[in-house]
């Protein structure tokens, strides 16, 4: 069963989940024109070319190392529009072994099936 999260609580994490996508954004020097958390039924986030991100609602809910992977999956997504080498390399140089996040991410998406089955 999934923990109550009080409506001032979610608004708060939501608040802080926004600020670390605008941290990740300033560092890896990313434009975003606009940013939304918002109820998502079959991805944790989405981007577009035109410089749109939209976030699961459920995402503030989990730890902040989660936050990151999907944070820095995206906006890598900017530069970088598919998972080969490239973008490997990159979500390494910034997040180190990332393979554990995306497995427990994975993990989670299986416990609420059929949500959040994919990324991107």
């Amino acid at each position: 069963m999934k923990p109550q999260i009080s409506p001032m609580d979610a608004d708060s994490k939501k608040t802080e989940f926004k600020q670390r996508v605008r941290y990740w954004a300033d560092k890896l020097d990313v434009k975003i024109v606009w940013l939304g958390v918002r109820p998502m039924r079959n991805k944790w986030a989405s981007c577009s070319t035109a410089g749109h991100l939209n976030f699961s609602d459920e995402l503030p809910g989990l730890k902040p190392e989660l936050w990151d992977y999907v944070i820095v999956h995206e906006l890598l997504h900017f530069s970088v529009p598919n998972h080969g080498k490239l973008w490997k390399s990159l979500m390494r140089s910034h997040l180190g072994e990332y393979e554990a996040h995306e497995g427990e991410l994975r993990r989670i998406a299986s416990n609420q099936a059929p949500q959040h089955t994919r990324f991107d």
